[in-house]
């Protein structure tokens, strides 16, 4: 928004005017915001910080000039809480306790207040809890439970009716807080004092004055005796006041005092006064007010100091002898830290003056030259011939006086490359160039100034190049507050030149800023927030973020519209997740970049829904006995959508219509197991799992087949029979199951070896799942002799190459090798068994009625 406001300066007759910011001329020609109407100072687009100060009005004539009291603006403003996490700690029951609002920078009249663990729920002041409108601080005297919990300072400026939050900040421990020392009060203005005590029990505060005279009837009591509030001040009402405190266990006492002051008021004055030259002037002034005022004295608006001919002492100034330079207006300043006044009075010098030139050649009658009535002496169109000495000569009827001055002509000085506008990104390094071409015997100094200040030695950013003729501004790793004026000033003996150019510097735009959630659905947000400054570069569009307990930082949120162009300041988050606690962000951006992130909003839960996720991988299969074991991936916790979250297995053997149903409220299981003795083995289910919470029913997974627990097979081979091939071989045969309602993994051959007589035997076994069993071993020998015999066997049996396959074959065998060294005849026992699920054997015993044919090594 463009403001414009007025400052306003009455002119004396024929007077012109210059006004000054802060002690610095304001040059109007460069400045194009502020622009003058009658001598009144008119500024457009008001900037907080440019145009905040002190403005004083000089108004100037032919006789003098003089100074108009000077005009304060400021800004009324309230900047944000500094985002960072407040320290908990923890508080005794019973104990005092204060809570520092730590008030952010600011300018006007400001309220507080606080929240007590989430807005709106604000602290209601009682006598036991206070609010202070000073400083901002929360005082609790004797701390509850139900104090403990989370506080947010509010702090609202009058003026503006901005209000800003701080950070959320847990009890810290602080002692009493008095009234100061010694409180200043103006005539006729309302003066409060406050007071509060922590203690236990609460304490009772009273007032009393140290002079032990009453209250009058103005005076109020406000806060349960907390805040004492003085009306209409006067001197009367100035002196010590007490604070007691006071409960069963003691009480304490507080003091300090109310000093009267007064602004500056003029009791006497000087008027207008003509005088000769060498005459005597002697003026006085003087005024009261509380603390007593200082005097200054200013001519033609500066300070004027004692010297030789001129006394200056509180309020008097005295000139012994008066010359022809003392004529102007003159100004008796009286100032306390309250207050500052003006008193003007011209000082007119009657004299004849005449001028004799001293040259090579007189211009006594020259039209280049003139002689004004006040004795100034004008010549136009200077050249190099007028170089020389000049005599002025003043005579009255006390006699005659001269002064000599010498001209130098030198040639004039031109700025033949200055700075030029420009624009530059955040972070770049730029050279301004100023260069001149002067007269060899001139003196060149060059100055630089930024937005109306002179810039000083020493900044790390600016640096001052070049040589005699060049003072070019070297300005390195440019920030944004160096956008502005700068103003290149040549100085020379005889003339000042300057040149001007306006830096714009554009960065990525500022922070965004009071980010709110409003309009909350279970799947969406609409946001709304302020921009910040685009920085020299207008914002194009926005991003919006978000963070949830179950991501891992920011993430970017789809949003309605789609792409938020920078005009837009509102925006609907969309695809959100049901029952889920958000927090948001906003990011601006422009042709430099993106800028940083705006605060985070307050966290926000969406509104609860009909879950719309079904468990993943759906499966189960095993168990023991009669049972159908369900298994699923379990829903993520940010899906769930609401309170009360749990699943609803259904399942129904094949051929079955009906489906059976069980839920379960445990949000985190993955597995349901049915027992039924009715449950036939290894039986084909239908199975499928859905979700609901607190809102209803949701969706359920694609319908899977899983089996229920098997048994160990209860058919076994028949059939089996053994025959030798070879010395070092046996084949063993028998008849494949051809039905079992039971799932047959494949068969297991077990053999034992007898060592005859010696009643010494060994068991082995293995595994066969070949489809038709025509299985391959590989032998070693392994006999230890004893006595006349070898007693100890050992076969290595073959690997398994494939399953059996019941359908293919009736018959399997199996072929064992061997070798014997000098051995008693053997008697094979052969066992044959099934492999179930569970491995369990179901065994059949083999005798041979043979002893194989052997051949020995």
């Amino acid at each position: 928004a463009s403001f414009v406001t007025s400052a306003y300066c009455y002119l004396l007759p024929s007077a012109n005017v210059l006004w000054s910011l802060n002690g610095t001329l304001i040059n109007l020609g460069l400045d194009r915001r502020r622009r003058l109407s009658g001598g009144n100072l008119i500024i457009s687009s008001l900037d907080r910080h440019q145009d905040v100060g002190m403005y004083q009005c000089m108004a100037y004539n032919t006789v003098g000039a003089i100074l108009s009291r000077r005009a304060s603006l400021q800004f009324a403003y309230l900047d944000h809480f500094k985002v960072h996490t407040r320290s908990a700690v923890s508080v005794r029951e019973g104990q005092g306790v204060v809570l520092l609002c730590g008030t952010p920078t600011s300018s006007g009249d400001l309220t507080y207040a606080w929240v007590f663990n989430e807005y709106p729920y604000f602290v209601q002041q009682d006598n036991r809890r206070f609010v202070s409108q000073q400083t901002g601080n929360l005082y609790i005297a004797k701390v509850e439970p139900s104090d403990v919990g989370n506080y947010t300072c509010v702090v609202m400026n009058s003026i503006t009716k901005g209000k800003v939050h701080s950070s959320p900040t847990s009890l810290i421990l602080r002692t009493d807080v008095n009234f100061p020392d010694n409180v200043p009060a103006a005539k006729g203005s309302t003066v409060t004092l406050e007071c509060f005590a922590l203690g236990n029990p609460v304490p009772e505060i009273t007032w009393k004055r140290a002079n032990g005279v009453p209250f009058p009837s103005k005076v109020k009591m406000k806060y349960s005796n907390a805040v004492l509030e003085i009306p209409s001040f006067q001197q009367d009402d100035t002196g010590g006041y007490e604070c007691v405190a006071e409960n069963k266990m003691g009480k304490n006492t507080a003091a300090g005092r109310l000093a009267f002051y007064a602004k500056p008021q003029w009791i006497q004055t000087m008027k207008d006064t003509a005088l000769a030259i060498e005459e005597r002037l002697h003026w006085e002034c003087r005024a009261n007010g509380r603390p007593r005022p200082s005097y200054t004295w200013l001519k033609n608006g500066q300070q004027l100091l004692s010297e030789d001919r001129i006394h200056v002492e509180d309020g008097v100034l005295s000139v012994s002898v008066l010359t022809l330079s003392d004529a102007g207006m003159y100004q008796c300043v009286a100032e306390n830290k309250h207050g500052i006044i003006y008193f003007a009075a011209e000082l007119m010098i009657s004299v004849i003056i005449g001028w004799i030139v001293k040259l090579l050649s007189l211009f006594a009658h020259s039209c280049r030259i003139t002689l004004s009535p006040d004795g100034t002496l004008r010549l136009a169109n200077v050249s190099k011939s007028d170089a020389g000495s000049y005599t002025c000569f003043a005579r009255n009827r006390f006699g005659m006086s001269s002064t000599t001055g010498r001209l130098l002509v030198t040639d004039p000085t031109r700025i033949i490359q200055g700075p030029v506008n420009m624009e530059i990104i955040v972070g770049e390094s730029i050279v301004l160039p100023c260069q001149v071409a002067s007269d060899p015997v001139l003196d060149v100094s060059f100055s630089w100034a930024f937005n109306g200040q002179l810039i000083a030695k020493g900044d790390g950013h600016f640096e001052l190049v070049g040589g005699r003729t060049a003072g070019d501004l070297m300005i390195r790793n440019i920030q944004l507050y160096h956008a502005g004026k700068y103003i290149c000033v040549v100085d020379t003996d005889v003339e000042s030149l300057s040149a001007v150019a306006v830096l714009i510097v554009k960065g990525p735009p500022s922070p965004p800023d009071s980010v709110t959630v409003e309009e909350v659905t279970d799947s969406t947000a609409q946001l709304t927030w302020s921009p910040g400054r685009d920085n020299g570069s207008p914002i194009t569009n926005y991003l919006i973020q978000t963070r949830t307990p179950f991501t891992v930082g920011w993430q970017r949120v789809n949003t309605v519209p789609e792409i938020i162009d920078g005009n837009t300041l509102t925006a609907t988050v969309v695809d959100l997740n049901a029952w889920v606690e958000y927090e948001f962000r906003v990011l601006a951006k422009n042709s430099v970049g993106v800028g940083e992130p705006s605060p985070v909003s307050v966290k926000t839960r969406t509104e609860d829904a009909v879950p719309d996720a079904a468990p993943g991988d759906v499966g189960g299969g095993g168990g023991s006995r009669s049972e159908l074991v369900i298994t699923w991936e379990p829903v993520p916790e940010e899906l769930q959508n609401g309170e009360s979250f749990g699943y609803i297995i259904a399942f129904r053997a094949f051929g079955e219509v009906t489906w059976t149903h069980v839920a379960t409220s445990a949000p985190g299981a993955s597995r349901y197991v049915y027992r039924n003795d009715s449950i036939a083995p290894f039986s084909p289910f239908h199975v499928k799992v859905g979700t609901y919470n607190s809102k209803g029913q949701g969706p359920f997974s694609p319908v899977v087949t899983i089996y229920s627990a098997e048994i160990e097979p209860s058919g076994m081979p028949a059939g089996v029979w053994a025959r030798s091939v070879s010395a070092s071989e046996i084949e063993v045969n028998w008849q494949a199951l051809s039905f079992t309602p039971e799932r047959v993994l494949g068969y297991e051959v077990h053999f034992t070896l007898l060592n005859g007589n010696r009643n010494h035997s060994q068991h082995n076994s293995n595994a066969c799942h070949h489809p038709c069993c025509t299985l391959k071993a590989i032998t070693s020998k392994l006999c230890r002799r004893h006595g006349n015999g070898c007693f100890s066997w050992a076969t290595v049996i073959a690997k398994i190459i494939q399953f059996f396959v019941p359908t293919r074959q009736k018959t399997c065998q199996r072929v064992f090798k061997r070798t014997k060294e000098n051995c008693l005849s053997t008697c094979l026992f052969m066992l044959l068994s099934v492999i179930g699920y569970h491995d369990t054997e179901l065994r059949n015993s083999l005798h041979c009625n043979t002893v194989p044919d052997l051949m020995w090594e």
